[in-house]
């Protein structure tokens, strides 16, 4: 999956998901808010990459151009100095527009550290 320049800016990794890709985001002083931290816009470009990751697995295509409508992020605790992981899921997938949930956890995914709800316009 090639993602988005934005995600290099971020140092994310690709990790295969049996539903939608995982994806990594490695603790750095380019992701770094307050000292011991991750930035809050980090992790929000976090979860609205791995939104954009599940979207193109549930169309088949890394090709085909979305464009972000909303976006709406809940910070549920603070991201500590270790690797973030995120996960996309569509929730509604219509011929113009898509609704897509993520969510981002350091331990476990049942502790999230955040959570996003998004609205994409499919350019077809």
């Amino acid at each position: 999956m090639i993602l988005p320049p934005y995600a290099e800016l971020l140092g994310l990794t690709v990790e295969p998901g049996e539903r939608a890709p995982v994806l990594v985001m490695p603790f750095g002083d380019g992701v770094l808010g307050r000292p011991g931290f991750l930035h809050g816009g980090a992790i929000g470009g976090l979860l609205e990459m791995a939104a954009v990751g599940a979207l193109w697995q549930a169309l088949g295509s890394d090709q085909t151009q979305v464009k972000p409508i909303n976006l709406t992020v809940d910070y549920m605790r603070g991201g500590r100095d270790k690797p973030t992981r995120a996960r996309g899921a569509v929730t509604r997938l219509g011929t113009r527009v898509a609704n897509v949930e993520a969510i981002a956890w350091q331990d476990e995914p049942d502790r999230p550290i955040a959570a996003a709800r998004m609205n994409y316009l499919i350019v077809r």
